[in-house]
This record gives C-alpha cells, structure tokens and sequence, in this order.
C-alpha cells in the first residue's frame, strides 16, 4: 500500500481516536497504521519533562529557533512511517503550519522512553526507522533497566554509533548533555531500590 493511502486511513483512526475515551495514538510503522491508547505512568512523564527541559535550555546556545517539544508526529513518505517519539527536537516554527505531521527532515533529535509492555518498538522497529529518516540523534532511555543508549551517525536504516550509559550519568546527547541523576526506574523507590 502506497504512503499516500496509509495516511489517509491513519487520518481516519485520529478522528476516530477522538471520539473514544482515553489518549489514543496513531503510528504508520511497518504493518502500516496502528492505534494505540496511550498509558503513560507518572515516571515515564517525569523523565519526559526532566530531558525536555534540559535541551530547551541548551537549544538556544546551539540551535537558535529549536525546541525539545512532546506530541507532534514525524513522518518520512519515502520509507512509508509516520512515527510518535515521546520528545523531538525540531525547529518551534513548524508548531505553527499546517498538517499534523512534522516532515522528519526537519528533525534533529528523537528521544523514546521504553514502556514496559513493548520494548521492542523502541530498540527494533524504531532503531531501523529513525536512521532511515536521516535523524541524526536518537536516545533510548529505558526505565526498567535503569540503562540508556544513545545513537547517532545515521547510515541507511542503522546508526553507526552506539554509546551506553546508566541512569545517574551525565549523558552526552549530540551537541547537548543529559543530567540523569535525577531519572527514576519503574518499580523502583528513589534510594532505596526497594519495589515500590
């Protein structure tokens, strides 16, 4: 199926999606369009907010008119995706066009944070599209673990370059650096590392 008609049925279960209860998501990925309802726990927001708030304040010393925004989709009708990351680094002025899609090339960054119940869409079936897109910063960040991977050097559907980290390190990102000090694993209490 063409990119054009898996938009067009993606567009169809958005406004579908808006009539049932609950936050609903609408990815194209390799089976084509998918919905899904969205169920975030508190630490998978936290950890959100904590990294787009530190690349908004480093945005602007190394990509004037960029923001780390949650939300918006990217695609790339080339290779048929259409794609939700928890945050992406785009230019702020693509928040005022039209359309509900960001056009991947335009993106600088991608960040996932893994849920419990699918990990292989971050580390599988994202890990071969984001490069394939020609973002060039991709950060996995995985709260069951405590880990965090960080991708870059996109060459056709891989990146060449793959840097491990842990929650606690200071993270560098692309031209940015990640404080996780204060990042927090699922099930797991602040100090004690006792369930909570």
């Amino acid at each position: 199926m063409d990119y054009a008609k898996m938009r067009a049925i993606a567009e169809q279960l958005g406004a579908h999606a808006e009539q049932l209860e609950g936050s609903w998501s609408v990815e194209i990925g390799p089976s084509g369009p998918i919905l899904a309802m969205m169920c975030p726990s508190k630490r998978h927001e936290g950890t959100i907010r904590r990294i787009r708030n530190q690349l908004d304040e480093q945005l602007p010393a190394t990509h004037p008119g960029y923001i780390c925004e949650s939300g918006p989709e990217i695609e790339h009708p080339a290779i048929g995706r259409m794609r939700r990351p928890d945050a992406v680094v785009i230019p702020e002025s693509v928040l005022d066009e039209e359309g509900l899609a960001v056009d991947a090339t335009q993106v600088l960054a991608v960040v996932e944070i893994v849920s419990p119940s699918n990990p292989n869409n971050d580390y599988i079936e994202k890990l071969c599209e984001y490069p394939a897109m020609g973002i060039p910063h991709y950060m996995i960040v995985d709260p069951r673990t405590g880990t965090i991977e960080v991708h870059s050097v996109p060459c056709g559907n891989r990146y060449s370059d793959k840097d491990p980290y842990i929650f606690g390190d200071m993270v560098p990102f692309g031209p940015w650096t990640v404080d996780t000090s204060a990042f927090r694993r699922y099930g797991k209490d602040r100090d004690a590392g006792s369930p909570v």
